[in-house]
């Protein structure tokens, strides 16, 4: 038994194929897929017809990101209510995403589980989420008494997330938090050189002669690996993603080109300064010149 887990997509189809063309030629055909489909990239319909097709050919099982609760929550509230803007960098993609979702996207997106739980004959099993067990955007970090307080409650030993970008491994008192990384948008991932797409495969290992529920093991094995980047960089300029989401999509950019950035980091920073001149700043209301000062502190050029 070998499954494949997949988190944090973020509309990078190109990214994704990468990754499922590796786990087929190694005869995998389960997938497991943790969240945050869409988010950042151009094409999101792409994304989604790349799910689909994969789901009606393999066995694939999916649970709830927070960029589907987005989507949810806008879809009953509506554009207004929830503030955001087009052409604007702190909501700018999140409209240009909302514009191409259909009815179909939606209801795939309500179906999901936030966590569920997989037993396989002969393995431990399993508990999947994408932030926690408890909230979707919840970041299980390695040294946060929070993690191990989760990881106590989990209740299976193994328990397998996203969220956070990064891939880890964290072991506490008989349970193993896996984080697959991201698929689309890997935090940090190396100084200079172009983003590598991410994820998770599980070796499921069944010792001879137990037929104990349990009995086996799992054995993790992350995966990095290239793709092109410049097609994707392409795209966003294609879909003028530059001026719908402009510095949100500076960062992306930077991110494919060179595996170094993060949007959390920059958002953090261009509140900052709005609410040291403003007094306040509530999100999505962020004016560009927060991030125009934010992403010139981010990349050195202030």
């Amino acid at each position: 038994m070998e499954l494949a887990v997949l988190s944090d997509i973020h509309g990078n189809y190109a990214a994704l194929s990468e990754c499922v063309s590796l786990a087929l030629s190694r005869g995998i055909s389960t997938f497991l897929f943790l969240g945050d489909y869409l988010g950042e990239m151009a094409y999101p319909e792409r994304t989604m017809a790349f799910l689909y097709d994969l789901k009606d050919k393999y066995e694939c099982l999916f649970v709830r990101g927070n960029k589907e609760g987005y989507w949810l929550s806008h879809a009953e509230r509506g554009q207004e209510q929830e503030g955001w803007k087009e052409y604007h960098s702190t909501t700018g993609c999140l409209v240009y995403n909302w514009s191409r979702l259909t009815g179909r996207d939606l209801a795939f997106f309500e179906g999901m589980p936030i966590v569920r739980r997989l037993e396989y004959e002969g393995l431990p099993p399993l508990t999947l989420c994408h932030g926690s067990p408890l909230r979707v955007n919840e970041k299980l970090l390695p040294g946060d008494e929070n993690t191990l307080s989760v990881m106590e409650r989990t209740g299976t030993p193994m328990l397998l997330c996203g969220h956070t970008h990064r891939q880890e491994k964290i072991i506490h008192e008989g349970t193993t938090l896996l984080n697959a990384g991201s698929v689309g948008l890997g935090l940090d991932t190396g100084a200079g050189r172009p983003l590598q797409a991410q994820f998770l495969i599980l070796h499921g290992e069944i010792r001879h002669g137990e037929n104990l529920p349990g009995a086996g093991r799992w054995r993790e094995e992350f995966v990095s690996l290239p793709y092109d980047t410049e097609r994707v960089i392409r795209e966003l300029y294609e879909e003028k993603l530059d001026q719908r989401a402009p510095y949100w999509t500076l960062i992306t950019e930077r991110m494919l080109r060179t595996g170094s950035g993060d949007h959390g980091r920059v958002l953090a920073k261009a509140m900052e300064l709005c609410r040291a001149q403003e007094g306040q700043c509530i999100w999505p209301d962020i004016p560009e010149q927060y991030w125009q000062q934010a992403w010139e502190m981010e990349t050195g050029r202030i």
